[in-house]
């Protein structure tokens, strides 16, 4: 330690790893809360009363939220010191997550959960930042490797762990987990952790904040309101067309504010950089599939199968390990092999595990669904670290902060979009294919009176009361049975639809410039 009272990168081999260990706990905490609702969703919906349109905001809510202020952390540690900051964020964060569990409301919950997310936006680059900075360069890999298993981790744990909780105690015990855990964190920090700062004069970019802060949600928030209940006018109604009015100046607006200000919170100028913008492009793509399968297989298994929230969850084990393993592999072939070839290979099994998805049925059974996970799981981890490589090969040291901030941005908002794109896209098509059931039926003909009949006998020996409740009750198992075929054709057409998208992605990867081979 200097004289100033600031670390240094050379500490003593104890203390590094306590500030290690610490990170990780936070940053599985935080990565943690973008999955371990997943398997509460059915419950949250049923006791809350909220409609799938006005449920995804508990979740693209907090991930919009740290992919906002994930560009501002840079900002806020200069200039107040990186322990200060994660000390800040992880209060925000623990105090939001209190604040999620007491919640009455679906609309106090989605709040709670964006207040939530700006704690968790903030603590995962400075987290990163308090790793590199108290490990050498010759360890900060290795420290890095270990910071990334408890993100791939959180990936497995996140959906089993919501799933118990909720179905031993309740949904509010999903957020009060992280309190306890949260507070353990402030202490060590506050207690353990040196301070640190850079001498920087930066100037935060405000305009370009509200900008981006603005014309997304706002966008998504209109796409959610297209195929609301409380809205009959779908794409014509005012609260839609004002959305994406909004949404389209916002946006020119930040594009202006970024390309003229000296100091732009999001330095587009990266994007020229050919490699960097398809990488991100294909890892935009790679986070709509992953958190928007993540989000719909629970609420299938669940409201369709009978499986229990522990159950569904329980699916998801695989995943985080078998991406964790596949990872430091890929990394370690890309030094050898074109990493075309590894990314092309990691999205055809993204796509496969997704075409495999849009056969889904009533009768589909745990080992078909757990198989196509781990497909994808393994697609996802020989994916990342080559794209990842990729994307940064041509990048200068000076814009090394802008364009790790600008990936990560890339993925909370692909995640963003890959969650409400599914759901507008899901009640689209449920909606379709059960105007279609309803019109291939004869209500009239012989065969549909057979059933009904042979249903209101069932129900009679059941305990219905008289022959009109049978025969209604007939007629609403039909109904029923109607519905939930209808559900699963759209969430297999959401699939279709995603192994459609992330098998394009295969495009752009081919015109990425062959990476020197390294054969030492």
């Amino acid at each position: 330690m200097n004289n100033s009272g600031m670390i240094t990168p050379k500490e003593s081999s104890s203390y590094k790893w306590f500030i290690l260990g610490n990170v990780m706990i936070s940053t599985f905490m935080v990565v943690l809360d973008s999955t371990v609702v997943n398997t509460a969703l059915p419950v949250i919906m049923g006791t809350l009363g909220a409609s799938m349109n006005t449920a995804e905001w508990i979740l693209t809510g907090y991930m919009l939220s740290m992919a906002t202020v994930l560009s501002t952390t840079g900002w806020l540690s200069n200039r107040f010191g990186y322990k200060n900051v994660f000390i800040a964020s992880l209060v925000i964060f623990t105090f939001g997550s209190f604040m999620c569990g007491n919640s009455g409301t679906i609309g106090e919950l989605i709040f709670w959960r964006i207040i939530e997310g700006v704690g968790g936006g903030m603590l995962m680059p400075v987290g990163m930042s308090i790793v590199t900075t108290v490990f050498p360069p010759e360890e900060r890999s290795t420290a890095l490797g270990f910071w990334a298993i408890a993100t791939a981790a959180s990936v497995s744990f996140g959906p089993m762990i919501g799933g118990y909780l909720v179905d031993n105690f309740n949904w509010n015990y999903i957020f009060y987990v992280n309190i306890p855990i949260g507070i353990l964190c402030i202490v060590v920090t506050m207690v353990l952790q040196k301070r640190y700062a850079h001498p920087n004069n930066l100037k935060l970019d405000l305009a370009g904040l509200v900008t981006s802060a603005t014309f997304l949600p706002v966008f998504l928030y209109g796409l959610s309101q297209v195929n609301a209940s409380t809205n009959p006018e779908g794409w014509s109604s005012p609260v839609v067309m004002a959305c994406m009015w909004i949404a389209a100046v916002s946006f020119i607006l930040f594009l202006y504010f970024e390309l003229n200000v000296k100091m732009p919170l999001i330095d587009l100028r990266i994007f020229k950089d050919w490699k960097f913008s398809i990488a991100n492009l294909v890892i935009f793509v790679f986070a709509i599939g992953m958190f928007g399968s993540t989000f719909l297989i629970p609420l299938y298994m669940q409201d369709n199968l009978g499986y229990s929230a522990f159950e569904a969850g329980l699916v998801f084990l695989p995943v985080g390990l078998v991406q964790a393993i596949g990872s430091p592999i890929a990394g370690r072939l890309a030094k050898y092999i074109d990493p075309r070839i590894i990314v092309i290979t990691g999205l055809v099994m993204l796509a496969t595990s997704f075409f495999i998805n849009s056969t889904f049925t009533l009768q589909t059974d745990r080992t078909f669904i757990v198989s196509s996970l781990i497909l994808r799981g393994a697609g996802m981890g020989i994916l990342y670290p080559p794209l990842l490589s990729v994307a940064l090969e041509s990048i200068t040291p000076k814009q090394m902060a802008q364009a790790s901030s600008i990936t990560n941005i890339i993925r909370q908002v692909g995640g963003s979009v890959g969650v409400a794109y599914f759901t507008f896209l899901l009640t689209i098509r449920r909606s379709f294919h059960s105007q279609l059931y309803s019109e291939t039926i004869d209500y009239t003909g012989q065969t549909y009176n057979n059933i009904i009949n042979k249903l209101a006998n069932f129900f009679s020996s059941v305990g219905s009361d008289t022959t009109e409740s049978a025969l209604s009750q007939g007629k609403q198992y039909i109904i029923q049975w109607l519905n939930t075929e209808a559900y699963i054709k759209g969430i297999n057409d959401d699939f279709f639809i995603g192994g459609i998208v992330t098998a394009l992605a295969i495009i752009p990867v081919l015109f990425l410039r062959k990476k020197k081979i390294n054969t030492k």
